[in-house]
């Protein structure tokens, strides 16, 4: 008789179901594909991108997210919900910091907290006591019966992200939310979104600044025309698509192409400067500092920037 005992099966980690799940989605304007048919999931506690050019599509896919725009098939599902169905149970969960000034310029910033509190029916006491976190949170005490024209353009986006706070919400969706700001109203609103991280809260953000996608972004997807191209980590991407260094050249010539080409290393034209995919090549960047010297190079680290140019092109866009 066999007396060996069997193990026991390998115990399987339970995976946390995305916050949002995204699953061959589109959206149609009169004809017009604004997305198509994209696919993508948002884990608890991460911070997603979505990159992209004007009229890529991120916009649309904010607005199917909160409910501004149904989908026109696929599915979206957030905290499990379909929200072509379950949309005012997902909106109470959610915070949305819109790219646009949608603060009410005849109430105070305290009042404009707790009007916006009203729309959950926060109870009285409660919102009072959330502004006051909130207000205090981003630095806005002193400012607390100041008119939402008094305010400057960084304060007044710090109060458009407060407000999108007052819920306590599981999920923020933040819509280019430095755009327009300094650096240093830029770097605090950073410094306070990853203090939110901290509290376990999952962000999906969209942005023109690749600095800032790249500093906040766990992962992230870059789209185009309504499709996405390519989605990953930030150093994920850099290293796929560009390598870890770039070398810059102004006036170049067919000689340095022919330079290039035969070591089939990859760059891009513009105009006079090329942009080279050096990835880290010691000796072929000892080689072009050799032989093409009297030309302007600029070594440099390779960033987010140069992917997502790389990928959506370096033409200006309407």
């Amino acid at each position: 008789m066999d007396l060996r005992i069997a193990s026991p099966p390998p115990v399987q980690e339970e995976t946390a179901s995305p916050i949002v799940q995204v699953d061959n989605l589109y959206k149609r304007y009169d004809g017009f594909t604004a997305v198509d048919g994209i696919s993508f999931a948002v884990q608890p506690g991460e911070c997603f991108g979505l990159l992209g050019p004007n009229g890529a599509g991120k916009t649309s896919v904010i607005r199917m997210m909160y409910g501004f725009a149904p989908p026109s098939s696929g599915s979206l599902r957030i905290f499990g919900l379909d929200v072509t169905i379950d949309w005012r149970q997902i909106r109470s969960r959610i915070g949305v910091c819109q790219q646009d000034n949608t603060l009410d310029p005849d109430l105070s910033v305290v009042q404009n907290l707790l009007v916006f509190a009203g729309y959950f029916r926060i109870p009285a006491r409660q919102a009072r006591q959330r502004a006051e976190e909130l207000l205090h949170f981003f630095a806005l005490e002193k400012k607390r019966e100041a008119k939402v024209g008094e305010l400057s353009g960084g304060l007044a986006r710090r109060l458009t992200l407060a407000r999108a706070l007052i819920n306590d919400p599981e999920l923020i969706i933040l819509d280019e939310p430095t755009t327009g700001l300094d650096p240093q109203s830029r770097h605090l609103l950073w410094e306070r979104l990853q203090s939110l991280r901290t509290q376990g809260k999952t962000f999906i953000l969209t942005t023109h600044y690749m600095e800032e996608a790249a500093q906040l972004c766990d992962r992230l997807v870059i789209m185009d025309n309504g499709k996405i191209l390519v989605e990953g980590t930030p150093t994920g991407l850099i290293e796929a698509h560009v390598g870890s260094s770039i070398i810059e050249i102004n006036g170049a010539d067919q000689e340095l192409r022919q330079f290039l080409g035969e070591r089939a290393i990859g760059f891009d034209e513009m105009g006079e400067r090329l942009v080279i995919y050096n990835n880290g090549n010691a000796e072929i960047e000892q080689s072009i500092r050799s032989a093409f010297h009297s030309r302007q190079c600029t070594f440099r680290s390779a960033s987010l920037e140069d992917v997502f140019l790389r990928l959506t092109g370096r033409e200006l866009r309407e």
